[in-house]
């Protein structure tokens, strides 16, 4: 979701910007970050994305899990070590509860119904989710602005 989000704001909080070769082997990379810091890997055919740099491993950018998907490869790109703001992460977990607990009407795919006139149900809707359902890019729209940037750094 955090990447997501970045996406979403145009706004990745890049710190350090690394351009060169770079290689994955066993998992790993050899960077100059801290425990835990962010960063984002561009350029690459296998391996673009945003993840967490930690001594024991690199993990996907939603932190649950170790993201054995990272593949072994050597590439000429960019490296981006990023300063995510604490508040940013935290956002992001609020929108992942929320997403949790939409996720049947978000991907429902009525977005009105009526039953012989008695009952009534009509989403909101706007254009960004299932059937223009309200997604979380609109319901935490006033939240994100403070973000957003008109172009990537």
């Amino acid at each position: 979701m955090l990447q997501q989000i970045c996406e979403e704001v145009c706004n990745y909080f890049i710190k350090e910007r690394h351009e060169g070769n770079f290689e994955i082997s066993g998992g790993m990379i050899s960077l100059p970050l801290l425990d835990g810091q962010r960063f984002l890997i561009q350029g690459s055919a296998l391996n673009d994305g945003m993840y967490t740099y930690h001594d024991t491993g690199i993990k996907s950018d939603d932190d649950k899990a170790l993201a054995v998907g990272l593949h072994a490869e050597t590439w000429t790109g960019t490296i981006c070590a990023l300063a995510v703001p604490p508040a940013v992460i935290a956002l992001a977990g609020e929108i992942n509860a929320w997403v949790d607990a939409n996720k049947e009407v978000i991907n429902s795919p009525y977005t009105s119904e009526s039953v012989l006139g008695v009952y009534s149900y009509t989403k909101g809707a706007n254009g960004h989710g299932a059937g223009g359902t309200l997604g979380w890019m609109d319901v935490f729209s006033d939240k994100l602005k403070r973000w957003r940037k008109v172009n990537f750094d």
